[in-house]
């Protein structure tokens, strides 16, 4: 488990280097969506990609060390 727990610590810290900047909750990812009024859709869609893959990665570590 040690080698998982190594493999989602790295995988999530790549957000923090991304250049489309990943939300930390769901609230930010709906505040930007309401914000750009359909003007950065592409950007938009990442930034949700980016929030899904974080929060499953998430989910995974915590049903992994239970």
């Amino acid at each position: 488990m040690n080698k998982i727990n190594k493999l989602i610590n790295k995988e999530l810290t790549t957000f923090d280097k991304s250049i489309v900047a990943t939300p930390k909750n769901r609230a930010a990812l709906d505040a930007f969506a309401k914000a750009n009024q359909g003007s950065a859709d592409t950007i938009l869609t990442q930034m949700a990609v980016q929030f899904g893959y974080n929060e499953a990665l998430r989910f995974i570590k915590t049903e992994v060390n239970i």
